[in-house]
Order: C-alpha cells, then structure tokens, then sequence
C-alpha cells in the first residue's frame, strides 16, 4: 500500500512547489538534535537552507520540515533525495502545504498574529521534556 502525503487526497493535484519541504518516513529513533544537524548537513548540499523542524511528539515522529531560501533549491533536493535511505529508513518528500515562518520572515510577510494561532500548540509540543526549544538553522554565504 503506497502511502500519500496527510493533506493530499488521491484526487487531487500535486502541491505546488515552495520553499518549504515536508518529509516522512524518518528513522524516529534518532535523537531529535542528532536528526536535525543531519537533516541540514544533508538538504545544505542543494542550497541555503533556512530552517529544520523535526519534532518527536506522537503527531510529528519520523517527520520533518526543510525551509529553503528559493524554490529551486527545495525542488533539486526533493528530486535528487526522494526514496533517498536515511538512518535505515526511505525518505518520502513533498513540497509543504505552507509558508513556514522562516521563509515569511525573509520575504517580509511574516505575521507575529497569524503567527500567533501556533503558539499554544508550539508550547504544548515544548512542554515534552524531550523536545526543547525550536531550532533554526542558517547558513551564511561564505
């Protein structure tokens, strides 16, 4: 049985591409910051990578979100990584339902009201002690 992306009905059209990657199908028995720093060095080789949330909660296990500085770069990593092993496990990626907030913060439509809708929920998934606080990763333009 071939799994989908949660939000995508068979139905329905592929999302369009953006900045943002959601990935499944990751090992969930890698430590959260372990699978973050890999995530990045991974996805960094494709372009400047904004941002990596990978949470451990229940809903959130084995998978993560990519945040790229330009579509282009989302869309060769997603091409060159699909089906990519990664920890023993098979990545599926898809482009993101969204914007993620660190691609509204650099194109200047990032909200702290809209953005604000997220905060409950953000603060009940850091209340696991084996959360911790979000991470963002950036890279510099060396």
């Amino acid at each position: 049985m071939a799994s989908k992306h949660p939000h995508q009905s068979t139905t329905a059209p592929p999302l369009p591409p953006n900045q943002t990657l959601y990935v499944q199908n990751l090992n969930d028995k890698v430590r959260k910051q372990d699978l973050r720093t890999e995530l990045y060095t991974l996805f960094s080789t494709y372009g400047v990578v904004l941002d990596v949330n990978a949470l451990k909660t229940m809903k959130g296990r084995g998978q993560a979100h990519i945040a790229f500085r330009d579509v282009a770069a989302a869309t060769q990593a997603m091409r060159a990584l699909q089906g990519f092993e990664f920890f023993g496990k098979e990545m599926r990626i898809f482009y993101g339902k969204g914007k993620s907030h660190a691609v509204s913060k650099l194109d200047g439509t990032y909200s702290m009201a809209a953005a604000g809708a997220g905060v409950k929920r953000q603060r009940d998934e850091e209340s696991d002690e084996d959360e911790g606080e979000e991470m963002d990763v950036e890279d510099d333009d060396d």
